[in-house]
């Protein structure tokens, strides 16, 4: 079997990752970069592998699992957060988190609803149907990163381009690497830009602390970190954001639910991450030590995939996976990962997609699919699941 399978319904993995995970749940599968790995399905055996040390994200590591054809990555090339292992990932992450906590996110939350109203008046006021993910599920993320980061807005075409590049999964090596060259060059010149009178925005406040704390602003590093966020702040949520819109659709009686208390709407927040779980491709490390996982013995040096997607379908943790209930209470998902490494930004997340589900249902309450489910077109192509167009109408 080679990494990964595409879903067959939008509603949950595919039905051989299904039976693996009762019969299987840790076997043998080739990945897209042609190297052998251990495939995890469970929900125990996953979170053990994000929360282990004994297992490597450093991906520039002989036998690493890329889930990407890639170009070729030299050691100590790359600084992404993301594939770094201690002790250098604590302090590069301890850096950034401040901009992510629950009083910071708090404190960006009445923008964010102007940001969901504007667009939401938008959709009113223009032709019927609208596309949901133009109108409002893709300009609402990344205006919010935009803003974030110090990002002008109308250049966001020209990196929502690049990450559709990057996250489909049939894009060859020389495009992933012209796309990544690409958008490391444009934030290059936006933090060099920033140098000379940094703003008070995320690049900003990175430089002024890392000049406070002895040194020169690592432009090299705040790229990374830069190209982390754009990616991961607009795409996953802007998928997010459409599919569930077109969850609560498609089970009204869920959608009422809300309806009726929105203060029940984080747990259906919670309910979509894991219903929809997007990750698509799953989560790579590498095995520094011999190691058993789920009954199977791991040896040093082999690589690991674990699919969250899958694990969020685990009967054992979630009884009767494949349905839908917004109450059902379903925080401890996988959608954000898990561990050392789980996702920056899950609190900012998780404030859009409440605002953007409270307010739009709020405001148009009539909202429903303008073309029958079979017509709506899935990510199915890419490792990031999600809608390239949802229309909609009232």
């Amino acid at each position: 079997m080679t990494l990964p399978l595409t879903r067959t319904c939008p509603h949950a993995p595919n039905p051989e990752y299904l039976r693996l995970q009762e019969e299987e749940p840790v076997y043998r599968a080739m990945t897209p970069s042609g190297v052998e790995a251990w495939v995890l399905t469970r929900h125990e055996d996953i979170r053990i592998m994000l929360s282990d040390p004994r297992f490597s994200a450093d991906r520039t590591k002989p036998g690493f699992p890329s889930l990407f054809a890639m170009p070729q990555v030299k050691a100590g090339s790359v600084r992404s957060l993301l594939f770094m292992d201690p002790p250098e990932h604590g302090p590069a992450r301890r850096a950034v988190l401040g901009e992510f906590t629950v009083k910071r996110v708090a404190e960006l939350r009445p923008r964010i609803h102007r940001i969901v109203h504007e667009h939401i008046d938008a959709m009113l006021a223009g032709p019927r149907p609208a596309d949901l993910v133009r109108a409002l599920a893709l300009p609402v993320p990344s205006l919010v990163v935009c803003e974030l980061l110090g990002v002008p807005f109308a250049d966001h075409e020209f990196f929502t381009e690049r990450a559709t590049t990057l996250l489909k999964r049939d894009t060859p090596p020389e495009g992933r690497g012209q796309a990544i060259g690409d958008l490391r060059s444009y934030l290059d010149e936006l933090v060099a830009g920033k140098e000379a009178d940094p703003p008070d925005d995320l690049f900003g406040r990175q430089i002024r602390k890392q000049r406070e704390a002895g040194g020169k602003a690592d432009r090299e590093a705040l790229v990374s970190l830069g190209f982390l966020l754009l990616l991961a702040g607009h795409e996953t949520t802007t998928n997010m954001i459409s599919l569930g819109v077109f969850g609560l659709l498609r089970h009204p009686a869920q959608l009422a639910v809300i309806r009726a208390d929105p203060a029940k709407t984080p747990g259906a927040v919670e309910e979509l991450l894991r219903y929809y779980s997007i990750i698509d491709a799953g989560i790579s490390r590498l095995a520094l030590d011999d190691i058993e996982i789920g009954g199977v013995r791991i040896k040093a040096g082999e690589g690991v995939v674990g699919l969250p997607h899958v694990a969020d379908h685990d009967p054992e943790v979630f009884p009767d996976p494949l349905r839908f209930d917004v109450e059902r209470g379903a925080r401890h998902h996988l959608a954000f990962g898990f561990g050392a490494h789980q996702c920056l930004g899950h609190n900012l997340a998780r404030a859009e997609l409440q605002i953007v589900f409270d307010a739009l249902f709020a405001r148009i309450p009539d909202l429903r699919l303008a073309v029958s489910e079979d017509q709506v077109p899935f990510k199915s192509d890419a490792n990031v699941y999600g809608i390239y167009e949802l229309p909609v109408t009232w």
